[in-house]
């Protein structure tokens, strides 16, 4: 069951096509990273779910049904520009939020000074918002998000700001969300966090989504049939195996070790070449290189974005 989806949105400002009929399905109990550079129309969708604005055209729906702002209540967001305010007490601050997503003032205090205790943060309770860094700003922000265990969490550059052992500590209770059955549409230029915590994601490009599938479906579509081979043993009796099937990308040798790095001709298979070294050398390790989200991010963004730039000259050699 998807809990959110998106038909054909279109969303104009001004001369800006901020939304080109972008559509995506999120899955319940997934995270969905929602990708793209900057400008090219993300926070506009994410503004659109949030009800701030609304789409000129296309259907936005919620839990099968039109998004209302009722929904609101049910759907946690995490911004890229934090909004705590500055000279109010923490604690004070953190239980007006968490009231306006409709806990009483007994609950919010009681859930909120659990996750004091759980992130160690106990003594910031009544210490003023900008005594803080912005990590620690980020972390009672992250808190009051998910405090009143909305069904949909949206997380924009959730990380930012963090030093790697806190940002490992957000991972892990963003991964006990989605086990508890909360949905995360998780937007981040960060393509390390997207491959550790991402099932599905959505590449936006100047207001159209370019690419759109499962993350391990995506990595093996982008795949350029490259393996790594570590062996020991006789690099020319590898090559007589490699042969004109395969193709010897890169060698080095170290540790008494030979690493080749070998792509294979759309002919045959890594199955095939492996059975043909295993009687030649001592094979230490052979995998196939998928390549990464951020590899992968930009291979389709310049070839949406080289298209583009030849269809415009050429209409520009037309005129």
């Amino acid at each position: 069951m998807n809990i959110f989806q998106a038909d054909s949105v279109v969303k104009q400002y001004k001369s800006q096509l901020a939304l080109d009929r972008v559509s995506m399905e999120v899955p319940e109990g997934s995270i969905y990273g929602l990708l793209g550079p900057n400008g090219a129309g993300k926070t506009t969708l994410i503004r659109i779910i949030n009800q701030i604005t609304a789409p000129d055209s296309g259907q936005v729906l919620f839990k099968g049904r039109s998004i209302t702002p009722r929904d609101i209540q049910d759907i946690g967001y995490l911004p890229e520009e934090r909004g705590l305010y500055k000279k109010m007490k923490v604690g004070e601050q953190a239980v007006y939020l968490a009231r306006l997503k409709g806990l009483s003032r007994k609950d919010a205090t009681d859930r909120l000074k659990a996750w004091f205790e759980k992130f160690e943060i106990d003594g910031w309770w009544n210490k003023k918002v900008q005594e803080l860094s912005k990590g620690m700003q980020q972390k009672i922000q992250f808190i009051v998000t998910i405090l009143h265990e909305p069904s949909m969490l949206i997380f924009d550059e959730p990380f930012s700001g963090f030093d790697p052992i806190n940002a490992d500590i957000l991972k892990k209770e963003v991964l006990k969300l989605r086990d508890r059955g909360a949905t995360i549409i998780f937007s981040t230029h960060d393509m390390g966090s997207v491959e550790e915590l991402c099932d599905h994601i959505t590449l936006i490009n100047n207001g159209k989504a370019i690419l759109q599938g499962e993350i391990n479906g995506i990595r093996e579509a982008y795949k350029s049939d490259t393996y790594s081979i570590e062996f020991k043993g006789d690099l020319n009796a590898v090559e007589k195996v490699l042969d004109h099937k395969y193709e010897l990308l890169e060698h080095h040798t170290s540790n008494g070790l030979e690493q080749i790095r070998v792509r294979i001709s759309k002919t045959t298979d890594g199955n095939k070449l492996l059975a043909g070294l295993i009687p030649v050398v001592r094979i230490r390790s052979f995998s196939e290189l998928l390549p990464g989200m951020n590899d992968i991010f930009i291979r389709a963004v310049k070839s949406v974005t080289g298209t583009s730039e030849k269809s415009n000259n050429e209409d520009r050699k037309n005129e």
